[in-house]
């Protein structure tokens, strides 16, 4: 009972989310699926979120865009917990491009709301949104500015995580400025095969604008085999992406680190 009351109100968050009038960041600095994780009240937290590109797109949309194939981009995030189901975030992502120069792409402010948390136990079901505010180099998008709302649906339980992310995006700035959102979903399915080690896959997408989604040939999909290790001091997620349309890198590899501090 317990369960379909979670889930009442998860896909009420949804509907309320979407029917919200707040861009899409085609830039992977951040490769990742939202889970239940948020940052426990007055502590700080530092993840470095790493990724690249051996095989990707190298053909510019735009004149002078500096395109992902052989880019290596490292992000720092910081975090402050503020209260128990609220904390903020800064990102400071840095591309190093095929020709080996490297740029900061611009920063990204970000505040998440997590009312729906699992039980003392760790499990049940968990819900919130995360909003993301991007000031974006006109090297990387047209669009130099962005925001994001991503809601986060999802449980966990003894063996099994299941998660969602329906991301709504909108450009702020540029020739690609529109009032309707970018949609670009994400999902994420694990199992734990070991204490503190799970095997699971992510999948990421780009699906064009609400109401207006492009043809399947021109959307990203990309479906990652990823692991995720949470044994203290040490966390991470790592995985190795396959794209699964032409518009879509072909390969992408990508890795999260929790900085420990203790």
């Amino acid at each position: 009972m317990k369960a379909v009351h979670a889930a009442s109100l998860c896909a009420a968050l949804l509907l309320a989310l979407l029917a919200a009038t707040p861009a899409t960041a085609a830039l992977p600095d951040e490769i990742q699926v939202y889970t239940d994780d948020i940052t426990k009240p007055g502590e700080f937290g530092l993840e470095l979120h790493v990724n690249t590109t051996p095989r990707g797109r190298s053909t510019p949309d735009f004149p002078g865009e500096v395109t992902p194939a052989h880019g290596l981009r490292v992000t720092p995030e910081f975090s402050w917990g503020l209260t128990r189901t609220l904390d903020v975030g800064l990102y400071m992502p840095y591309v190093r491009d095929a020709q080996g120069v490297t740029r900061f792409s611009g920063p990204k402010l970000r505040l998440k709301w997590l009312p729906l948390q699992t039980g003392e136990d760790g499990m049940g079901w968990f819900g919130g949104v995360n909003l993301e505010y991007a000031w974006i180099a006109p090297q990387f998008e047209q669009s130099t500015r962005a925001l994001e709302l991503r809601p986060i649906i999802g449980y966990r339980g003894a063996l099994w995580l299941l998660a969602a992310n329906p991301i709504l995006g909108w450009s702020l700035a540029g020739p690609e400025r529109n009032r309707k959102p970018d949609f670009s979903p994400a999902f994420k399915v694990a199992r734990t095969v070991a204490p503190g080690i799970a095997l699971g896959a992510e999948y990421y997408s780009e699906l064009g604008r609400v109401g207006n989604f492009l043809a399947h040939g021109a959307q990203s999909h990309t479906l990652y085999l990823a692991l995720d290790f949470d044994r203290a001091p040490w966390a991470f997620n790592v995985g190795i992406g396959r794209g699964l349309t032409d518009a879509t890198d072909a390969w992408t590899v990508k890795a999260v680190f929790e900085v420990p501090f203790n």
